[in-house]
């Protein structure tokens, strides 16, 4: 047999790679010695055949035999081979990973394993006594055992380990359910299924009675610890029904001393039972174990043996004992000195707070916190997180919401759930982030998938499943314009151990410090020494980091949360309460507080134990920062002077809102109207201060919010934990920042709506809506009770007070002369002051300078754009400082130089929320501007294009959506003065006369910063047609808007005005008389501009379904309605000036207006002009648009009335978008008279009856008497009675003549809508007929067949006369006990009908029910108004029901009565008719038991009647 070579023998001995193909045929000659499966010479043909490992794999029996191996080495070769292949798949495809044992003699910590996750201990004899050695058993095959057998086996191991390390002094651990080799790897974690836990403990009790010597008992028992049962989790960390468990013995030297212990292979206590007394000793020795832990199994010294003396080694270990005590005790006590004082208490409140040791003034504005697999006994040690409202969760416990940290979470605060998907950025980042609600409530992602929307990954399957997902999360948290840079802090809270290298919490870290660059917004809270230790050396081997300074390890998880705890102010930490009724107080839990995410909630414990820096506040407000509730508190401290209270703070509080509470409606409104700078945010605030324990009083947070919410969260306010029968205190809410009136109506009556559909009591108010506005200077003649203006000029009493407080300021501050907030007011807005101030400040400006240009472009924002601001992430990069991290002392303001003083700090809350900085005061603002354009000359042009040019203006930080908006805003938005629109914002028409031109370059410059904004390509638009009359430009633009907008029905009205106004620009510059070619022309810009304002009619009406579901408060756009009745007058004009239609020719304007109305061909009159032959050619090209013309026009006529007549604002009674439309409507019409209605109808000749009547439609088509709309409008409009006798006379006349049997149901309909017209303008007239007449002429219309376009205004009429007061003579007519089918058609007529243009319109009353007979008893709404002397009155009075509280209102209207059914009244009259009556207020009718009766006024809208002023009887 050859021999191998040395150094061939010693390769040989190292140990054989773990992949058999890279196996030598060393490798494999070493295999089969270890093995021992075959004799030398079998080994030594394998190495000269040069079989490798990749060619064993190959080798087949044939093969062997081929060598002359016979076949039993054969056999067991491939047999062992195969085995051996199989066990190395199976380690390859699990990936086994080392885990930590159970924390030793530890029994409720928060630790499970991972099935086939690795201990990475191995079974090991004695080391130094307190480290314990380890046995483990897989306990698997116990399958067919019974109960008792698999009791015995577990108690038989665990009794001899434990006598083993009992005497061998040592701790030790046995494993049940934890495989070793061959079967498994050493250590794998099985886990088994354990049913009965108590039944281990007890056995295991009874077991140690029987088998320890009955003087050993209670040692055993102390030190035999009971079974702890460790959860095994699935590899993808789901919860499993397998456990492992284990058995500590700890043989403490104050319980084992020297003592030594035996053991009995059976339990002697059966055994005496069955042995004979005399034999009883005998057995029992026969039976006696004495155990030792020998390497890594337990070894007898009693048994028996070859060696001559077989008891020398047991006698030798019993002369030992006392040594081997010894040194137990000496470990005890050495391990004891080790437990070192922790110090990490104080470091976790340094860098939790960045250095401020206090979480109330924390240096990090959010937290977002990473965490893993939970235990049920961590959950009580974690209530710092629910305190910490960390921003985004990033959980990877896929059970989190069954039992975990979610669960716990969720309970106590409101919770978005999410998945790493949502996270993906396909959209502007500020929506993404709106849409995940990122800022209002705690984002809880699950990064490892749940239960209920997704599978779990495990290890091996994460990174390629659910890896790129996490990034994403994580990517986007870490934007600049999503958190802000350098100001946020990342808590790694390690409530399971991580062990595995592929672990996600370590992908997740990885990640986290590839985006923050660093550690240092990185903080790891670890359970324990031993998470840390592993988490600690995974990430210095992988990533080569040190994340020890980072890290708390010494701490318990109760020792973090007081710590953490301990770290908020008692007033952060105290609960908040609401008032009840009768002086109590209800606790607002904070998950009900998290709810109401559009609500700031004044609590009646408002900043108690607060430790707010008071000076640093007050500073803030004194020098133009916004009022908080701290400056309220600190005014009531002692020592200091009271709040200044402002004269409408008196009567607020003591008269309008009692005046108020005496309404029987849900929601009311009072209005703080104010000058910008003027203290109206600051009044309304203090008033919420002083009720807070009188009212659940709240501010509506900034921001734009669905309505439908907002009334709902505040309906949860007013009943949150108010008992069932109890009455709950109103709430109080403050709105700031409404552009418009109506959306404050429109959010009144949402909560109207939303109090009627909870059905609760509106016996008095239940939200007084208290509505902080700006707005301009309002003569006080025309305030009423609920409307209180603060203006620019301050009352005596309010000087005297300024001054008092000014004495104060100065006792406490030396820097009081820059508190120019507090100044400005102290000098009654004195603009020599102001204008003083803004000088000095900016003496020697110098606009090269960056924060020179800076605070320009703030000044300009705050005069063009309410409520701007530029964010201090902006600032610091437009002034390229490095953003500070959180440990900095940093104020961007002084950064400013000498113009600090100027601004001044703030926080916007829009869907990221963040520091800003804005101007101290509006007016500082507007007199620093002109400073800098008079003395410095810079020029708004200058700082706009400054603004828009410099990207840094623009970086992706916090703060850039929002300014684009405030640009947008800046130049588009147009102020409406008197009913009409300004052409361009105040911005531009301030660069058109400070500079004309300049303009331009601002406009494209916009356009280029704002590339995709549709409307700011309309402003080019816009901009090109009216002043620079460069249509083919303006054009171009329209057309690109358009493109962008994706159907805005605003844009394709810009595109078809172009159009119209190039043909309005052309017919200007015209000579008389057209040109065919002109004509032609021109013709065909008006078809193309009635083609254009068409599209827009069609847009509008699809943007009607975009709207309801939006639910917004934009009104159907009637614009491409109007222009195409303006180019039809534009039509008009140019026909005019041809030598055909000739304005000056009587006979060739009756020509024109037959072919317009489509009575003539143009064929027809080109026969007898040949002259103008050219001229008829190009009319005839353009028949189609001509013949129909007078048709279309009367069609939007109409329309565009019946619009404006029966619709209108919810709740006011003005509509100023709506009264320049009109105005131009009445110009247009007067223009459609002059041509199709010009008649003397007070000379007719005598002519054929029917040209007669022709020309008496013409009359009534003139006064738009010829539609129920018309004459509705003659009413409201209060046209001369003359007019309206003429009206119904021609209606009489047309009647009376009209040749066919069936006269026209819509002439009879009008002619009883033109006589109640002259009743209510002329009711003395010797016109009107008797009301029974009038009744008779309805009646008879009633009994005839109606079209369904006829029925609506029939039916409104007849609901109006026909209502049945209890003052009615008996012989009521048939018809009145129609009147509830009546309404029920009405309603759904007005749907047909109206349905699709009455969004955010409310049909309007037109009459009411009086208290008088016949025709008084129909009181129109222009009567009810009258009783009031200023409009701005009645709109207040209207909005909050009050104006049915005025005695001449009272006196005029009858007061019906009715009972309630659901969500309608039930009228029913001694004659038996019944009406349902919708309410005008939902809530009005709640409160009442079942059928209550209730009175009310009536009005008759096109949608049917409504009841008024409801009130229970």
């Amino acid at each position: 047999m050859a021999q191998l070579p040395a150094e061939q023998s010693a390769e040989s001995e190292g140990e054989l790679p773990e992949d058999i193909k890279a196996w030598t045929r060393d490798h494999v000659r070493q295999w089969l010695l270890k093995e021992n499966l075959v004799d030398l010479k079998v080994v030594n043909t394998f190495y000269e055949q040069d079989i490798c490992g990749a060619s064993l794999l190959l080798l087949e029996k044939s093969d062997l035999q081929s060598l002359h191996i016979t076949l039993g080495p054969a056999k067991l070769i491939l047999k062992r081979r195969d085995e051996l292949a199989k066990s190395k798949k199976n380690q390859a495809g699990s990936h086994p990973r080392l885990c930590k044992p159970y924390p030793f003699n530890r029994f409720h910590d928060a630790y499970r394993y991972k099935a086939d996750s690795i201990l990475d201990v191995t079974e090991t004899g004695p080391s130094n006594l307190t480290e314990p050695c380890h046995e483990f058993k897989a306990y698997i095959n116990t399958g067919e055992s019974s109960h008792e057998g698999k009791m015995s086996k577990f108690t038989k191991e665990v009794i001899k380990f434990a006598a083993a390390c009992m005497n061998s002094r040592t701790n030790g651990t046995i494993h049940f359910g934890v495989g070793d080799t061959p079967d498994f790897i050493h250590g794998q974690i099985l886990g088994v299924t354990v049913d009965d836990r108590e039944g281990f403990v007890k056995e295991l009790h009874h077991a140690i009675e029987g088998s320890f010597e009955y003087k050993h008992f209670e040692e055993a028992k102390k030190c035999i610890k009971p079974p702890r049962f460790v959860a095994v989790l699935n590899p993808n960390m789901t919860s499993s029904e397998k456990c492992v468990i284990e058995v500590d013995i700890v043989p403490a030297h104050t319980i084992c001393q020297t003592n030594i212990y035996y053991v009995f292979s059976v339990d002697r206590r059966k055994c005496k039972k069955k042995s004979k007394i005399q034999d009883g000793d005998k057995e029992e020795q026969k039976r006696k174990l004495f155990l030792i832990r020998d390497g890594s199994s337990s070894r007898n010294l009693l048994a028996p043996t070859s060696h001559s003396k077989p008891l020398e080694e047991f006698n030798r270990f019993v002369a030992n004992i006392r040594k081997l005590a010894e040194s137990r005790e000496t470990e005890e006590r050495k391990h004891l000195t080790d437990v070192k004082r922790s110090v990490q208490g104080s470091r976790l409140g340094e860098m939790i707070t960045g250095g401020s040791q206090s979480l109330d003034k924390s240096r990090f504005e959010r937290y977002i916190l990473v965490t893993n697999k939970s235990h049920e006994v961590q959950l009580e040690s974690l209530e710092f997180i629910t305190e910490l409202n960390p921003t985004v969760v990033l959980d990877f416990d896929s059970e989190s919401s069954e039992n975990g940290l979610f669960k716990y979470f969720d309970e106590q605060r409101r919770v978005n759930i999410h998945l790493p998907e949502e996270y993906k950025i396909v959209g502007p980042v500020e929506d993404i982030a709106a849409k995940l609600k990122l800022m209002k409530n705690t984002s809880w992602v699950f990064c490892n998938g749940c239960k209920t929307t997704q599978a779990p990954s495990d290890l091996d399957t994460w990174l390629t499943e659910k890896a790129a997902s996490v990034r994403d999360v994580i990517s986007f948290l870490c934007r600049k314009d999503v958190l802000p840079q350098k100001r946020f802090l990342v808590v790694f809270l390690l409530l399971s151990s991580v062990t595995d290298m592929m672990d996600p919490m370590l992908e997740t870290f990885s990640i986290f410090w590839q985006e923050l660059r660093g550690t240092q917004q990185i903080l790891c809270l670890c359970e324990n020494e031993t998470v840390f230790t592993s988490w600690k050396d995974l990430i210095d081997t992988r990533y080569r980091v040190d994340i020890s300074s980072r890290s708390i390890y010494e701490l318990s998880l109760a020792e973090i949360n007081g710590t953490v705890l301990s770290l908020w102010s008692d007033n952060c930490r105290s609960n908040r309460f609401l008032p009840c009724s009768g002086g109590s107080k209800v606790l607002l839990k904070k998950k009900q507080e998290d709810c109401l995410d559009t609500l700031s909630i004044l609590c009646v414990n408002q900043c108690e134990g607060g430790s707010e820096d008071k000076r640093c506040l007050e500073e803030t407000f004194y020098k133009g920062g916004k009022v908080s509730w701290w400056n309220f508190y600190f005014s009531e401290q002692p020592g200091s002077m009271p709040f200044i209270k402002r004269d409408g703070y008196k009567s607020i509080k003591k008269t309008v809102i009692p005046e108020l509470l005496t309404l029987r409606q849900g929601c009311v409104s009072l209005h703080v109207l104010h000058l910008p700078g003027c203290g109206g945010t600051t009044l309304a605030m203090h008033v919420l201060w002083s009720l807070k324990e009188k009212y659940r009083c709240a501010v509506l947070k900034e921001g734009s919010f669905d309505k439908s919410s907002v009334a709902s969260q505040v309906v949860q306010l007013l009943t949150c934990e108010v008992a069932e029968q109890s009455i709950p205190l109103p709430v109080l809410l403050m709105v700031d920042g409404f552009d418009e009136m109506d959306s404050v109506f429109d959010l009144q009556w949402h909560i109207d709506n939303e109090l009627a559909k909870k059905d609760l009591c509106s016996k008095s108010p239940q939200v007084i809506l208290l509505n902080c506005m700006r707005a301009e200077l309002v003569e006080h003649s025309a305030l009423s009770k609920n409307i209180v203006f603060i203006g620019n000029k301050l009352s005596e009493t309010e000087q005297k007070q300024f001054e008092k407080k000014l004495e104060e300021i100065e006792k406490t501050y030396k820097n009081a002369e820059t508190f120019y907030g507090f100044m400005i007011m102290k000098k009654n807005f004195l603009p020599e002051y102001i204008q003083g101030v803004a000088r000095n400040t900016l003496k020697r400006f110098d606009i090269d300078r960056k924060h020179a240009q800076l605070i320009s472009a703030i000044f300009l924002l705050n005069v063009y754009c309410e409520n701007s601001s530029l964010s201090v992430s902006l600032c610091e990069e437009f002034l390229e400082l490095e953003t500070k991290p959180y440990y900095a002392s940093h104020n961007v303001e002084d950064e400013f130089g000498k113009f600090s003083t100027l601004v001044t700090r703030c926080t916007v809350k829009a869907k990221v929320i963040y520091d800003a900085v804005k101007t101290i005061h509006p007016m500082m603002a507007e007199y620093c501007l002109e400073e800098l354009t008079t003395s410095y000359n810079v020029s708004r042009a200058e700082l706009t294009n400054l603004l828009l040019s410099n990207d840094k203006f623009f970086v992706c930080v916090q703060g850039k959506d929002e300014l684009m908006k405030y640009i947008h805003r800046m130049l588009v938005k147009r102020r409406c003065v008197r009913g009409e629109q300004n052409k361009f914002s105040p911005l531009i028409e301030a660069i058109i006369k400070e500079r004309s031109g300049a303009e331009e370059t601002v406009l494209h410059n916009a356009v280029k910063r704002l590339d995709k904004d549709a409307i700011m390509c309309q402003l080019l638009a816009r901009y090109h047609y009216i002043k620079k009359k460069d249509f083919k430009l303006a054009k171009d633009w329209a057309k690109k808007a358009k493109d962008l907008s994706q159907g805005n029905s605003y844009i394709f009205d810009t595109a078809a005005q172009v159009i119209k106004h190039e043909l309005k620009s052309a017919l200007a510059s015209a000579n008389n008389p057209i040109t065919p070619e002109m004509l032609k022309e021109y013709l065909k810009m008006a078809g193309s501009a009635t083609d254009a304002f068409k599209e827009t009619q069609e847009t509008a009406k699809k943007e009607v379904s975009l709207y309801q579901i939006k639910r917004g408060n934009s009104p159907f756009n009637t614009a491409g309605y109007l222009g195409e009745i303006q180019v039809g007058v534009m039509i008009l004009e140019v026909l005019k000036r041809t030598p055909i239609f000739s304005a000056g020719d009587p006979v060739r304007h009756d020509i024109m207006k037959m072919f317009l109305s489509g009575k003539m061909k143009i064929q027809d009159i080109s026969k007898k002009d040949t002259v103008h032959a050219p001229y008829y050619d190009i009319l005839h090209e353009f028949s189609d648009l001509l013949c129909n013309l007078r048709c279309n026009m009367k069609k939007q006529f109409d329309f565009l009335d019946c619009f404006f007549v029966n619709l209108g604002p919810k709740l006011s009674l003005s509509d100023c978008r709506g009264q320049s439309t009109q105005e131009e409507l009445r110009r247009c019409f007067h223009f459609y008279v002059e041509l199709f209605c010009k008649f003397d109808v007070s000379s007719l000749p005598k002519e054929s009856m029917s040209f007669q009547i022709h020309k008496k439609r013409k009359f009534l088509e003139s006064m738009q008497a010829d539609t129920h709309s018309g004459l509705l409008k003659c009413i409201s409009e209060n046209i001369s009675g003359e007019n309206v006798e003429e009206i119904v006379r021609t209606y009489k006349f047309i009647l009376s003549n009209s040749q066919s049997e069936k006269k026209p149901v819509k002439d009879r309909v009008n002619f009883i809508y033109a006589i109640v017209a002259l009743h209510c303008i002329k009711p003395d007239s010797d016109v009107l007929p008797s009301f029974q007449t009038l009744l008779r002429e309805l009646c008879g219309i009633l009994k005839d067949p109606i079209l369904p376009r006829e029925s609506l205004a029939l039916h409104f009429i007849a609901i109006a006369l026909l209502w049945p007061s209890q003052k009615c003579s008996p012989d009521v007519p048939e018809f009145s006990k129609q009147l509830g089918s009546y309404a029920s058609q009405m309603s759904r007529d007005y749907w047909d009908q109206m349905g699709p243009v009455c969004h955010s319109k409310w049909p309007i009353s037109h009459l009411y029910l009086g208290k008088k007979k016949g025709y008084n008893q129909l009181i129109h709404h222009n009567k009810v108004v009258s009783s009031v002397d200023s409009e701005e009155a009645i709109t207040s009075l209207w909005g909050n029901g009050t104006i049915w509280k005025q005695e001449k209102v009272q006196d005029l209207l009858y007061r019906a009565q009715g009972k309630v059914l659901k969500d309608t009244i039930l009228l029913e009259t001694e004659q038996g008719v019944k009406i349902e009556v919708k309410p005008y207020y939902k809530s009005q009718i709640r409160g009442g038991r079942g059928n209550s009766r209730v009175s009310f006024f009536i009005g008759f809208t096109m949608k049917g009647p409504l009841a008024f002023d409801i009130q229970f009887q």
